[in-house]
């Protein structure tokens, strides 16, 4: 069995980056006990000088050294901290989104169903580069706490009462920090739910731009997209509100705080009981006890990398496609079987308890009204998508049974609208393929009435897909040649010919039945011509199999021919001619696979 990706959570950064976070959160620390220690140094330093040592003395000297050996050694500490922070940010940023990209194909179809593409850009994007800030966020927030906490000790070492002086006020600051924490974390979901929103209607507005063009609806369509942009300035407000009350209440309560311990501090000076060095260092451990305004900043790229971690963890929840290791039985004839098969979609049965066998070397037409289920049996033949129940077996193996790159090799296909992947045209049509020849790339090109489109172009077959200016039909046509080149057991073309003029279609038709490679053919027909080529008309109604024989059969029936008369089949080309019709059913019998 194939192991299924790891599935990635909150924590799993961290512990991804673990070397690189101990080491910037030791690193982040040692900038901390530096800072600590330069108060004292300082001090001590300025009481030798106030006493009466000479600076150029050995005390004098030696001491004004190491006040400068650890002010060098905070600027070297700051430069390595902020070097490894920005590489450890980067790195990570790029482990999620490679690890989102391959989890998002591992899942397949079922991902784009279940997060729209703009919301998948945005958490491949913003999102994984938050939660990629998420590991020296934490070494950030660690060192930010140690501060304080170094700070109110070093005030109880140089006196006690200077730490019960500050003690009075760190309730207030704890509350101060547990609101912020909750409230920023609500802030900040919501704010990235409706990034993704405004992402995922901006990408649909764009892939329907020439529509919004034609029909001059160009201002209802960027309505649309910044609908919910007050929402999110709504929120974008929230959280600068949430942080200025923040940092207000701690610019608020840090002053109260330092004057009390400085003014504790000069009480113990007149007395006697503090060193004017003494008192610079209090001053100075009080900023730095105080230093809340610091520690609220990391606390909130923390939260914020949490909160993105959540997102991206919602994507790792859903579960890969498994592969099995079973070996279908050597030169089988491509027999495809759908056993009792259940798929639901949004909560509704689109096929229920569905039996259906497509005999070995057989070409079946799948047809039937809008909606009736017929692209949804195609992705379950091609295990684009598993059934909610039920099974699907070629050549009496189940298809979840099969290994990822056997399914592959048996099973091909070709879609309505097909992605052009592979760089050139020639890679397009033998992508996926283990680098096939040119001349049966060629081959499938010309049974696809491809090849006379490509050779016009300047480059020919080593055209950049990016610069092929093509029209939808000669997408379609790239498509299905890719799909010749298929020599597998079974061939799946879902709507991929509804581009096609009529007379292209019909070559098309012609050399599926006599080149394609593939023993089964499945293909979901819009056109009665289409089903007429075919050697059986599976008629797919309420996701049950209404009837099942050859076209010239079926036609027989009123309520079959009814059916294409409504013009209610998906169809784009000549189902509603009536003519055409006329002649798809009277198609004398021994001829309709012509």
């Amino acid at each position: 069995m194939e192991r299924p990706p790891e599935r990635e959570r909150p924590g799993t950064a961290v512990r991804h980056s673990a070397a690189r976070v101990t080491v910037l959160t030791l690193l982040s620390l040692a900038d901390t006990a530096v800072t600590l220690l330069l108060p004292a140094a300082l001090g001590h330093t300025l009481d030798l000088l106030l006493g009466g040592a000479d600076p150029g003395s050995g005390a004098g000297r030696r001491w004004a050294l190491i006040c400068a050996g650890l002010v060098a050694a905070q600027i070297v500490l700051d430069a390595a901290t902020a070097v490894l922070t920005a590489t450890t940010d980067a790195r990570e940023a790029a482990r999620l989104r490679g690890r989102l990209l391959r989890h998002v194909l591992a899942v397949g179809p079922r991902a784009a169903d279940r997060f729209p593409p703009g919301d998948l850009v945005t958490r491949a994007t913003v999102n994984a580069a938050h939660a990629g800030a998420g590991p020296a966020a934490l070494a950030a927030a660690v060192s930010g706490a140690a501060a304080p906490a170094g700070g109110i000790v070093a005030l109880a070492l140089v006196d006690w009462r200077l730490a019960a002086a500050f003690a009075a006020g760190v309730p207030l600051l704890a509350v101060l920090l547990r609101a912020f924490a909750r409230s920023t974390a609500d802030a900040v979901a919501r704010y990235q739910e409706i990034q993704s929103d405004i992402a995922g209607r901006l990408v649909e507005a764009l892939g329907g731009a020439r529509t919004i063009a034609a029909a001059g609806t160009e201002p209802r369509a960027r309505d649309r997209v910044l609908a919910p942009l007050p929402a999110l300035s709504a929120e974008g407000h929230r959280m600068w509100d949430v942080n200025a009350r923040a940092v207000a209440r701690a610019a608020g309560l840090a002053p109260l705080l330092q004057l009390t311990v400085v003014a504790v501090a000069g009480l113990l000076l007149a007395a006697g009981d503090l060193t004017v060095g003494g008192l610079l260092a209090a001053a100075r451990y009080v900023v730095i006890a105080t230093g809340v305004g610091v520690f609220v900043g990391d606390l909130n790229r923390l939260v914020r990398a949490r909160g993105a971690a959540r997102r991206l963890a919602e994507v790792f929840a859903e579960r890969p496609v498994r592969y099995g290791d079973a070996t279908p039985p050597p030169g089988g004839p491509g027999r495809l079987e759908f056993s009792g098969v259940t798929a639901r979609r949004d909560g509704r049965d689109v096929l229920r308890g569905l039996d259906l066998v497509v005999p070995g070397g057989a070409t079946m037409a799948v047809v039937g009204r809008s909606g009736a289920g017929k692209s949804l049996l195609a992705a379950l033949a091609g295990r684009l998508t598993d059934p909610d129940d039920g099974e699907v077996r070629l050549d009496g193996v189940p298809l979840t049974a099969l290994p990822r790159h056997t399914l592959r090799a048996e099973v091909g296909s070709a879609f309505d609208r097909p992605a052009l992947l592979g760089g050139t045209l020639a890679g397009a049509i033998g992508f996926g393929q283990d680098a096939p020849p040119a001349e049966r790339i060629a081959a499938a090109a010309r049974s696809a009435s491809a090849d006379t489109f490509i050779r016009t172009l300047p480059d020919g077959y080593a055209t950049r897909c990016a610069d092929a200016p093509l029209s939808g039909g000669e997408l379609q046509r790239l498509g299905l040649a890719r799909a010749f080149t298929h020599t597998g057991r079974l061939l799946i073309l879902d709507d991929a010919t509804s581009s096609l003029d009529t007379v292209t279609e019909l070559r098309v038709g012609r050399a599926l039945l006599a080149d394609a490679a593939a023993r089964t053919r499945l293909i979901v027909a819009h056109r009665a011509s289409s089903a007429a080529r075919a050697d059986l008309v599976a008629w797919l109604d309420s996701g049950r199999i209404r009837a099942l024989g050859p076209h010239h059969a079926l036609w027989r029936r009123a309520d079959y021919r009814a059916m294409w008369e409504a013009g209610d089949t998906g169809d784009t080309g000549d189902a509603g001619d009536s003519g055409d019709l006329q002649r798809a059913g009277n198609e004398p019998e021994g001829t309709h696979g012509d």
